[in-house]
């Protein structure tokens, strides 16, 4: 048995026998690869929570930072708020999730945050029920800004992502593989030539081994970044503890990997992480 089987038997799973037509059965060999979906059993499993209610149902944004880099445009909008093809970012994550079936979100402003909340309201309009937090301290990590919705999160397990991310993913077959991992964090994964702003993770099927943010280049584990979108446990705030400081990809994400307790999702569709402006201007452009 391997590290990895040891998570994915952490979670209590009982056995039931069915009978299947042999065409179905054979399908459900193709999609087995070894990697991603294990066996048969594993497969059907990552079907059904592909076909039944998602179990992640909340989802929580960070987007109270000041966008220092993005100025002059931070200067009347927060981040979240800069349009892409006629949607503030913050929409298209909102279509993102409401398309997965995710409609209670909460949402973490700070910088301009009143004119997230002037926007978007109580979410009615948009087919979601939103909630807002205020951020008050000026300046935290992300690790940090989780501990602001931990009481609002029911001790159920949640999605997060950063307020600034336009991503291709499908977010119901991230929720089902990071179900079926038994993981307390799931990272959704791009790959990118320069990964050195970024943190770093290196895999071994989907289990991440190491993470390291921003490394130098001799240091590089993989050419594979966090596309700032996760799946978390409750508990994972017994790892985050309580420094205003702590980040996400610095001091969680390292422990976590190195307890076998860290997932990785990878996918293949257009991801911007729109912290400069020159990126900014490269998703208007390419963002479909």
């Amino acid at each position: 048995m391997t590290e990895y089987d040891t998570v994915i038997l952490t979670m209590k799973r009982s056995r039931i026998t069915i009978t299947l037509q042999e065409a179905i059965v054979a399908d459900l060999d193709r999609l087995v690869d070894g990697e991603r979906i294990r066996n048969r059993s594993h497969a059907v499993e990552y079907l059904l929570t592909q076909t039944m209610k998602p179990r992640i149902q909340t989802a929580f944004i960070l987007a109270g930072g000041k966008g220092v880099r993005m100025k002059p445009f931070t200067h009347e909008l927060p981040k979240s708020l800069l349009p892409v093809r006629g949607k503030p970012i913050l929409e298209h994550q909102i279509d993102l999730l409401r398309n997965a079936d995710i409609r209670n979100i909460i949402i973490l402003i700070g910088h301009l945050g009143e004119k997230i909340k002037a926007h978007f309201g109580d979410g009615g309009k948009f087919g979601v029920s939103l909630t807002y937090l205020e951020q008050k301290e000026k300046e935290i990590g992300t690790a940090y800004a989780l501990q602001y919705a931990e009481h609002a999160l029911a001790d159920k397990p949640f999605l997060a992502m950063y307020g600034d991310v336009l991503a291709e993913i499908n977010v119901r077959d991230l929720i089902a593989h990071h179900t079926a991992a038994g993981a307390t964090a799931t990272v959704a994964l791009t790959s990118i030539k320069y990964p050195s702003f970024y943190g770093v993770a290196k895999l071994r099927g989907e289990k991440i081994t190491q993470f390291l943010e921003k490394p130098r280049e001799h240091e590089e584990l993989s050419r594979v970044i966090s596309a700032g979108i996760f799946c978390f446990e409750p508990s994972v705030f017994k790892t985050i503890g309580t420094k205003q400081a702590a980040a996400l990809e610095r001091d969680v994400f390292p422990k976590l990997a190195a307890e076998g307790k860290l997932n990785g999702y990878l996918f293949e569709g257009k991801w911007f992480d729109i912290g400069t402006r020159d990126i900014y201007a490269r998703a208007i452009k390419e963002w479909r």
